[in-house]
């Protein structure tokens, strides 16, 4: 009785030990192929390239590598010293072409009040053509002293968007040119997560639904939401030849590997986690 009981108790266990290591491979198995998850995941941000828009010599530069700023606080400043000339002679000429049309009014005025008796018309039309050079010219000098007020503006590189200077290697004294960047800003505003998620994964992954993040080499875990999924991904197959036909790739690998399409994760209070740099690797799990 003792060796069957025995028997029954091993095969029980058996029994048990078998069916739990079922449940624990159909659980792998559910997670590792069918889950939505994945270790390809990157922080990414928009990366704003600040470039002045005038050229000159840089005199002050009020921030520092990796430095966080504020949109509308100044990074930079251009010699202002030509600009400010520049807006005085504009003034001068402003002031000129007014003085020719006040003139030129007075006289249209005077023109009008006459008769034909008095004045010709050919004479009164000349001096209408003069009131109507002087105001065209008095309009080209205030767009001309706008644009000298733009450009000593201007001559203040300012932060458009709140985030992190970097990679920053600006001194007083350089030359720099309208429109080429002299350092990158990262927008902190726009700091979010994509997770690169097998094709396969897809139907599993829904707008809105709760994300989970871990970074690299730091054991704490942020939170956040699908926000979106890239409508398309490179056709690696297919190209262009030179005659502007599709050029198919002729062979076909049997084994075939699921694409990899971007989902982009919202972070809850992206701006406030000092340890989110753009760049930096992450695994990325979507709860169902």
């Amino acid at each position: 009785m003792k060796n069957v009981f025995s028997l029954i108790g091993r095969v029980g266990l058996t029994v048990i030990a078998v069916a739990a290591a079922a449940w624990v491979g159909v659980y792998l198995w559910g997670y590792y192929m069918k889950a939505p998850w994945t270790r390809d995941g990157h922080v990414r941000a928009d990366i704003v390239q600040i470039a002045p828009d005038v050229s000159g010599f840089v005199t002050d530069v009020p921030v520092r590598d990796n430095q966080a700023v504020k949109r509308g606080d100044v990074i930079f400043r251009i010699d202002r010293e030509r600009f400010s000339l520049a807006l005085r002679q504009a003034d001068a000429v402003v002031a000129g072409r007014l003085a020719t049309l006040n003139e030129a009014n007075a006289d249209l005025k005077r023109y009008h009040a006459l008769t034909t008796d008095a004045v010709s018309q050919q004479k009164q039309e000349q001096v209408l053509a003069t009131q109507q050079l002087a105001k065209a010219n008095y309009d080209q000098a205030l767009a001309d002293q706008a644009v000298a007020k733009l450009n000593l503006d201007r001559s203040e590189v300012r932060a458009p968007v709140n985030g992190t200077i970097t990679n920053m290697d600006l001194r007083p004294g350089v030359y720099v040119g309208a429109g080429k960047g002299v350092m990158a800003l990262v927008d902190n505003d726009t700091l979010h997560v994509e997770g690169y998620f097998e094709e396969t994964k897809l139907a599993r992954i829904k707008i809105g639904a709760p994300a989970r993040v871990r970074l690299m080499g730091d054991s704490r875990q942020l939170t956040g939401h699908v926000e979106s999924i890239a409508a398309g991904i490179e056709d690696r197959d297919r190209g262009q030849g030179a005659s502007l036909l599709a050029n198919v790739n002729p062979t076909f690998n049997w084994v075939r590997l699921a694409q990899r399409v971007p989902v982009r994760i919202a972070l809850d209070d992206a701006s406030k986690q000092a340890e989110l740099v753009a760049g930096r690797s992450a695994t990325v799990e979507v709860l169902n």
